[in-house]
Parts: C-alpha cells; sequence; structure tokens
C-alpha cells in the first residue's frame, strides 16, 4: 500500500477521500497518482482541471481557433498574454525537468479510466477565475504581475527536481502563499483561497464511497481548513462587475484634462492652452508609440499608436493599444504555423516577440501601458504649462 507525506486522508459524512498534493511538473507525482488510483480502485477521481484548461492539456491546436480581433474588442489582450506568460513559466520548468505541465492530471484519469473510476473535473472555470481576479487588480498590479513573472521564468534555470520536490512540504507552501499574499493579496485571495473553496466542495460532493482527489499541493493546506465549512459555489462562479469607483475614475480623469484644457485656453490665453495640449500629444503620443516599439511592432503599427493615443485617452471607451493591435493584426496577420509553433514558441521570452500571436497581444499590452503612464505624465506637465 502507498505510504506517502502527499496523501492526505479526509472523510466526508460517509465519503472517504484521499487527497494527492502534486507538483504540477513532477514525473515522481504522475507515477504516485498512478499508483494510487490502482490500488485504491476508487469510484470517483477528482482531478485539478477544468473543462478549458482539460481541452489545452489535450488539444494543443486550440490556439487555431484564437479570435485575435475579438480578443482586443473584448479588452482580454492583458488578460490572454498574462495566461501565455504563466503557461511559458510552467512549461520552462517541465522543459527544464522532463516533465510535461498537468502530466499527473492526464496520468490520473488514464488511471481512473483503467480501473473504472468516474472523473470528475473539479476546477473552477478558468475564465471565471481570471476574469474575477482583472477584475479587482489595478493597471499597476497586472503590470507587477507579468514583470514577477518574466523575472521568476530567468531563475528557472537554476530549478533541481529536488527544488519541485521541496514545494510539496506544508512549511514551504506555506512560506509561499505568504509571500504572495504580501505582494499580491489579490492574486493570493483568487487564485489560491476561492478555489480551495470551490475544489474542497467540489471533491466533497463527489459520487461514490472512495474518493481520489488530484491537487496542486499548494491547495492541500485550503482544502483542509475549508473542508467541514460551508460554500457558496454559486458567489464563487459568478463575474463581479466593475465597481462604481473604477467607472467613476475612467470618466473622471478625461474631463479633468478636458476641463484644464478649457481652463488653459479661456484663463490663460491661446499660448497656453497650446502649450499644454503640446504637452498631452507629447506625453501620449511618444510613450504609447515607445511601448508599441518595446514590443517589435510594424513602423506602422508604432505611428498609430502615436497618433491614437492623445485621442483614446480622452476617451474611456477606447484605448489607444485596441487601434495599434488591430493594425499590427492587419499589418502581420497571423500564419498557421504561427497558431502551431505557439505552444513551442511560448516556451522562451524570444519566443514571444517572435510569434505573431503573441506579438500582438505584446503591442496591445504595452501600447495602452505606454499611454497609461503618458497621462499621468502629462498631466504636472500642463499644470505647470498653466501657472
Amino acid at each position: 500500500m502507498v505510504n506517502s507525506d502527499n496523501i492526505l486522508k479526509l472523510t466526508y459524512e460517509a465519503k472517504e477521500v484521499n487527497l494527492i498534493g502534486t507538483a504540477h511538473v513532477s514525473s515522481q507525482s504522475a507515477d504516485l497518482v498512478a499508483q494510487v488510483i490502482e490500488e485504491m480502485k476508487p469510484d470517483t477521481v477528482c482531478v485539478e482541471l477544468c473543462e478549458s484548461r482539460y481541452q489545452s492539456l489535450t488539444q494543443e491546436s486550440r490556439w487555431q481557433d484564437t479570435n485575435l480581433f475579438k480578443v482586443i474588442r473584448e479588452k482580454k489582450a492583458f488578460l490572454l498574454l498574462s495566461n501565455l506568460m504563466l503557461a511559458h513559466f510552467q512549461k520552462k520548468i517541465g522543459l527544464k525537468l522532463g516533465s510535461k505541465p498537468g502530466a499527473e492530471m492526464l496520468r490520473a484519469i488514464r488511471a481512473a479510466e483503467e480501473v473504472g473510476a468516474s472523473v470528475r473535473l473539479a476546477d473552477r472555470d478558468i475564465r471565471t477565475t481570471l476574469s474575477r481576479t482583472w477584475r479587482r487588480m489595478g493597471l499597476w498590479t497586472k503590470v507587477k504581475l507579468l514583470a514577477q513573472i518574466i523575472s521568476s521564468a530567468g531563475e528557472v534555470d537554476s530549478l533541481t527536481q529536488e527544488d519541485v520536490e521541496e514545494m510539496k512540504k506544508k512549511d514551504a507552501l506555506e512560506a509561499l502563499l505568504s509571500e504572495m499574499g504580501e505582494e499580491l493579496p489579490e492574486i493570493k485571495s483568487i487564485l489560491i483561497d476561492e478555489r480551495d473553496q470551490y475544489l474542497a466542495h467540489r471533491i466533497r460532493t463527489a459520487q461514490g464511497q472512495k474518493i481520489v482527489a488530484v491537487v496542486g499541493a499548494g491547495h492541500v493546506p485550503g482544502i483542509q481548513s475549508y473542508w467541514n465549512l460551508p460554500v457558496d459555489i454559486d458567489e464563487l462562479s459568478k463575474i463581479p462587475p466593475k465597481s462604481r469607483l473604477t467607472i467613476c475614475l475612467k470618466w473622471l480623469i478625461p474631463i479633468l484634462i478636458l476641463g484644464l484644457f478649457i481652463l488653459g485656453f479661456f484663463t490663460a490665453g491661446t499660448a497656453t492652452g497650446a502649450h499644454m495640449i503640446k504637452w498631452w500629444v507629447l506625453a501620449n503620443g511618444v510613450l504609447a508609440g515607445l511601448g508599441a516599439a518595446i514590443a517589435l511592432g510594424h513602423p506602422l503599427t508604432v505611428l498609430s499608436a502615436v497618433l491614437a493615443s492623445p485621442l483614446t485617452s480622452l476617451n474611456p471607451m477606447i484605448a489607444a493599444g485596441w487601434v495599434s493591435g488591430l493594425v499590427e493584426a492587419f499589418l502581420g496577420k497571423p500564419r498557421v504555423r504561427d497558431f502551431e509553433n505557439l505552444p513551442e514558441d511560448i516556451s522562451s521570452l524570444k519566443g514571444f516577440w517572435k510569434n505573431k500571436i503573441t506579438r500582438i497581444l505584446l503591442v496591445v499590452v504595452f501600447t495602452n501601458i505606454g499611454s497609461s503612464v503618458g497621462t499621468f505624465v502629462a498631466i504636472p506637465l500642463m499644470v505647470k504649462a498653466f501657472a
């Protein structure tokens, strides 16, 4: 019989649950999962996957169905890019250790089929999780998240098999979650705490008397803490609306800037008003264009960012990144090979700039960042010209 510190035995009503904490890129974890299922022959095997993530593991060609124009129009470029960055980080670790990310989940599903157990996808839909996260994150937090993922990817080369296995230890996980909570509390609350509740509910309500649940080791302490507590599964599945403050600020900043223009022209004269417009156009246009250039956008894409940003920054309904992203997509329309090479290209940071799909996303993101920074750079310059 398997005896492992990575297996937590739980009971719920008349159910016996074996909760296995795994490292998502560890071959040893995949072997442990298969061995436990083969020996226990459970009624149900729960895996930390939703339908979308299951398809992403089993259907790598799914990227060919991506509608980039729709992604840009629906303001999901930043969201998709961050998701790809996370996939890049996990895949790079997998290449380093010789194990495909999510291998233990697929191994669990195959083992369940072999022993005649039913399979339950126990995780919340990734789109709901990311949407809830994005609604609570400000632009600066999003930038910090991308920066943290990029910097972490640079440390992967020094990672060993022992390092991954060490992550399974409870004290190391608690330290990791504590650090995440301090730096990015919005991320921890939604990506970890809420999913711990969701997973606990889905696992304990699975059919059968004997259940094996396979989750990332980081979720084990949380699932244990929520195991006997009530969970509002409907509330956890909702995408919260934007806050009133966010909506107000979205309109307040353009109104404030237009008010400065009017004040400058009517109280300080035409020359002052012209100076204010000059600083507004330069700060917005130059920094937005710089963002598009950093993403290696086409020269016409950079020009579109420069021209669009001073205008779009005054319109809450349009972002400069949408304009430059659509121009880049039109000029360098992704080909079939870009979709086919996407899983391989995201294994390196260089590949993000090489692949046309991710380059378009980078253009959108960096243009918007440049435009946002340009707005806050322009305001004090305009006030100074007025003064």
